[in-house]
């Protein structure tokens, strides 16, 4: 996360050429909208809660803003007056933050940093050869995300705060595991008890090959007296994260049952009398992040629901487990995308939808009535003007009814004919919400002039766990017919362009987009493939976490018995039916879906003929993550569809 300019936002190039435009100038001065621009886009701030102050009197939060001059991020750092809402800026956030990771008795401080554990690098293992670049591994492991493995491992450090205290104890010392664990682990992987005397944090205590093939993440209790540690949740060989006490020493936390199902339901567990209790079990849901009520009778979570996420609440048991009921608390098309806490009868959010950035909102929780706390973005958006989205149903070729996402252009006509995008998403698990990307945005699409459509087809959450979980050991099935049943029930309406339509996505949808190409029969006329996976074959043996491709492709594609995995829903086996122009975008350091993916497909397009190009990114993963890369990225999109449709 990096910052913003808070109340004065640069203006973007379209409202600086306002100046010498009548047209611009009018909407600049607030008496029209203008269209929102990959260069707007990028001067948007980009707001992150970061907790509540010592006094519990204000809210402390930063916004990024991309330096596009020099292709990194800015911050600045503000705290809002729970009370008036008065704004403040301040330099240093730190003095005014509540610390989590000192100890409640003041005593200690919990810290992590990289300790180096084995020697891997050739020159460690032979000094006499100082300049060696070699490095060398015995196992699974050896990259991770988009970095190779040193031989370094996060440990969690603890210190005495008493001055002059001595060197900090590694309290994992020796051991070749990660917490916080990687590759996104912070410090929300450790957490003291309120006691004071004990700390638990999370770690996969498995290394190497069997590490890439497992998701066993267990959550450990480290006892500061005398060093011992003991596994809190030994018998779950799934997830086990999101550690979180109460003031009473009740400790919940997130946990998924499946071992090597990385999108499994994500349930809540409260360690209740020493017994682990599933808060919701019995809700048909996957739970995102939680917190505890102040009243510590209940938790609070959001989650997936109807192509949303939306703020819930769970209640620990009275007498029984019996007495559990989930409650949803608010509905409306929007995201929360996180929960900051509960203060004076309020949860504290942030809150985005499809046409616009995240901003921080307290929900009253009495009446379920809505402020908006911080306003970054809201001057930009008083000029930009919105897209229409629209809920859709249609009916599956199995017959169910699935949602889809219909986002349309700002000045829609409905007696025009508009060139229409068919949107992948990723995953292939993860929710198609009311999200706000500043890569995949649907309101950027719309405003040059796309109808997008964007449908929750099968393995998505929001629609119950059967649906989440259906898309596993089934990719080239069910969810690509859902694909084409959106398309072709949207292409029924008379603004719809059939010469003009294009299948677009990254990731698993990059995957989506790469099948469609050997399958659509004449639909798309132009395809966009960002990292996406092309060679199932290749894929299994390049990838890093195993377990993944393992329980969604089935196994490895020497065992005959995943042969559909490696065959039928291979890309790479409908080449020869490729007939359709192609970008393909690809970054180098993406070890998830590795470069060797992205080259295979450009090399059958142009070796075929097929008008193709390829966007390579040196120095990003499967991310886009630096500004100039990412507003390159848009201009290519852009430009690419100018051309095909």
């Amino acid at each position: 996360m990096q910052k913003v300019i808070f109340f004065l936002l640069f203006l973007s190039s379209s409202w600086l050429s306002a100046q010498n435009n009548p047209q611009r100038l009018q909407a600049a001065s607030g008496q029209g909208q203008v269209g929102l621009t990959p260069e707007i886009l990028w001067q948007l701030g980009r707001v992150s809660a970061l907790g509540f102050s010592k006094d519990n009197n204000h809210l402390v939060y930063k916004v990024s803003t991309p330096k596009m001059e020099d292709n990194s991020f800015s911050s600045r750092y503000f705290m809002v007056n729970l009370s008036t809402g008065a704004q403040l800026d301040v330099e240093k956030p730190d003095e005014y933050l509540k610390n989590k990771n000192i100890s409640p008795d003041g005593k200690y401080i919990l810290s992590h940093k990289e300790v180096a554990v084995e020697k891997i690098l050739g020159k460690d293992i032979y000094p006499d050869l100082s300049k060696t670049s070699g490095q060398i591994y015995d196992q699974l492991g050896y990259r991770h995300w988009d970095t190779w493995a040193d031989g370094k491992y996060n440990h969690i450090m603890l210190k005495s705060t008493a001055e002059g205290a001595d060197m900090a104890t590694d309290i994992m010392a020796n051991e070749p595991y990660h917490s916080p664990t990687k590759p996104f682990g912070g410090d929300e992987d450790y957490v003291w008890h309120p006691d004071g005397k004990s700390i638990v944090y999370v770690c996969k205590k498995e290394k190497g090959t069997v590490a890439m093939q497992s998701t066993n993440t267990d959550l450990y209790q480290y006892f500061i007296a005398d060093g011992q540690i003991k596994n809190l949740t030994f018998d779950n060989k799934g997830y086990d994260t999101h550690p979180m006490f109460n003031s009473k020493g009740q400790l919940a936390y997130l946990q998924m049952k499946t071992p090597g199902f990385e999108a499994d339901k994500n349930d809540i567990i409260v360690i209740i009398d020493q017994k682990h209790v599933n808060l919701t079990k019995n809700w048909d849901g996957t739970v995102s992040n939680f917190l505890w009520a102040k009243s510590e009778d209940k938790i609070y979570f959001n989650a997936p629901v109807d192509g949303t996420i939306q703020l819930f609440s769970v209640n620990l048991p009275k007498k029984s487990e019996k007495d559990i009921k989930v409650e949803q608390i608010t509905k409306g098309e929007w995201d929360i995308t996180s929960l900051i806490g509960e203060m004076n009868g309020n949860i504290y959010v942030t809150r985005t939808d499809m046409n616009t950035a995240p901003e921080i909102y307290s929900i009253n929780l009495k009446d379920i009535t809505w402020k908006q706390i911080t306003t970054v973005n809201t001057k930009k958006y008083n000029l930009i003007a919105k897209s229409k989205v629209e809920r859709r149903y249609v009916t599956t070729t199995d017959k169910k009814q699935m949602l889809v996402w219909v986002v349309y252009p700002p000045d829609f006509d409905p007696n025009k004919k508009y060139p229409t995008l068919l949107y992948c998403q990723g995953g292939p698990q993860s929710a198609l919400s009311q999200f706000y990307s500043f890569r995949w945005n649907f309101q950027l699409m719309a405003a040059q002039g796309y109808i997008v459509v964007a449908p929750n087809r099968r393995g998505m959450p929001g629609f119950g766990v059967e649906w989440n979980h259906q898309i596993s050991k089934d990719w080239g099935g069910q969810n690509i017919q859902d694909y084409l049943s959106a398309i072709d029930d949207i292409s029924k309406e008379s603004y719809v362009d059939k010469k003009r339509r294009g299948a677009i996505g990254a990731s698993y949808g990059g995957y989506s987009v790469f099948y469609l190409a050997g399958i659509h029969e004449g639909r798309f006329s132009s395809f966009i493939s960002h990292c996406g996976a092309f060679n199932t074959q290749s894929m299994y043996g390049s990838t890093e976490e195993t377990f993944f491709v393992n329980y969604d492709f089935g196994g490895p594609y020497w065992d005959k018995k995943n042969i559909e995995a490696y065959t039928t829903f291979n890309p790479a086996s409908r080449v020869d039916k490729w007939n359709t122009p192609i970008l393909i975008i690809q970054g180098e350091k993406d070890y998830r879906i590795p470069i060797g993916q992205g080259l295979e497909a450009f090399t059958a397009a142009q070796v075929k003929g097929i008008k193709s190009r390829l966007l390579y990114l040196p120095d990003e993963n499967h991310w886009v993550m630096k500004p100039q890369n990412g507003l390159l990225w848009q201009r290519e999109f852009y430009k690419w569809l100018k051309e095909t449709l």
